[in-house]
């Protein structure tokens, strides 16, 4: 680690910034907890309908405080001001639970990049949602990004016990982690050739019918083989579900895409929400999808700061919450990030 970048003033953030959601209070937290730099949030989700702290940020902070053996203040429910000053990186047996349909994997996207580079191994345990439109589902942390951060130095295996739809909840996953002191940085600009393809709805509670539904749009609008194709209707969940799952396995990549179940919803609709970003991934040509790119820019951004390269990656245009997320990186750990558009996608290069 580079010590001219281990800065002990306070970060003032504004919540309000690009997307103003919940992703600047994660990231900022995460990003304290890696450099021991005090934090201070300001209009927190101001750009929400409903600003503040909700229940799943108020998890993501408590279970911060508890890794950073942090000092906080505004850590309640409707709170748009938060102080943060961690002490010291604490890895261990931890449960955290959201208590709501809130997604749980949020919550641990605010302590992994700390736990990545701990002293000692952390097994994880977290309880609420883990399929929920608002987030990444687990499917897509442990088939695309996970691989990704194993790529960088460290272990990280995780293992779905319970599925948690909304709006019920009920979910449980647990995370195993084998830290490294510093993540190596990578490089991810073809996608190579295309291994596997698989289409799975995931049905519970609910009729079967539906999930056969999915599949045969997918096999209408992709030309999969059957084999290729699969529905599983025995999921153990507290309440009603439906998601709906693409996933493209490449020599370099795998990539995830999701449709949501949800009321008023056809299977149809959810199925074919799935289709279009997978057809859209495929013709682009790009390794790296939209979602896959909001999640590699911390990581990288932290190899960066540590050793000054932490790689690049193509990708398809830009989200604003990936430049949102941008902006904020280069903010608190004073480091280039470029993007370079190359015809339809483009080039981020994080770190010199």
């Amino acid at each position: 680690m580079r010590d001219s970048k281990i800065r002990t003033e306070c970060a003032t953030i504004d919540g309000s910034q690009g997307e103003g959601g919940g992703q600047i209070l994660r990231s900022s937290l995460a990003l304290a907890l890696v450099t021991g730099r005090p934090v201070r949030l300001e209009n927190i989700r101001a750009g929400r309908d409903k600003p503040g702290l909700m229940r799943q940020h108020l998890t993501a902070v408590r279970a911060a405080v508890e890794i950073g053996a942090a000092e906080v203040e505004g850590d309640e429910i409707g709170s748009q001001t938060l102080s943060f000053r961690p002490t010291a990186i604490r890895p261990g047996q931890r449960t955290f639970s959201v208590g709501t349909a809130g997604s749980a994997t949020l919550v641990l996207q605010t302590i992994l990049p700390a736990l990545l580079i701990a002293h000692g191994p952390s097994e994880i345990v977290l309880e609420g949602g883990t399929h929920n439109p608002w987030a990444p589902p687990f499917d897509f942390l442990s088939q695309a990004f996970f691989p990704l951060i194993n790529r960088m130095g460290p272990r990280v295996s995780a293992g779905l016990e319970r599925h948690g739809f909304y709006p019920a909840g009920g979910g449980r996953f647990s995370v195993a982690i084998e830290p490294t002191p510093q993540l190596a940085g990578f490089d991810l600009l073809e996608r190579g050739e295309i291994l596997q393809r698989s289409a799975t709805a995931l049905v519970a509670n609910l009729s079967p019918r539906i999930g056969r539904r999915e599949v045969e749009l997918a096999a209408e609008k992709l030309s999969w083989p059957d084999s290729a194709l699969h529905v599983d209707a025995s999921i153990d969940s507290a309440g009603p579900g439906n998601v709906f799952l693409i996933e493209i396995h490449s020599e370099h990549v795998r990539e995830v895409f999701t449709g949501f179940g949800r009321i008023g919803a056809t299977a149809e609709r959810v199925a074919g929400e799935a289709v279009k970003e997978a057809r859209s991934y495929l013709a682009s040509g790009a390794p790296v999808g939209p979602y896959l790119a909001d999640q590699l820019l911390l990581p990288l951004g932290i190899a960066a700061w540590q050793t000054g390269r932490g790689g690049s990656f193509a990708t398809q245009p830009l989200t604003r919450h990936s430049q949102t997320h941008i902006d904020l990186l280069r903010s608190f750990l004073e480091i280039p990030i470029n993007v370079d558009r190359e015809g339809d996608c483009c080039r981020v290069t994080v770190g010199n």
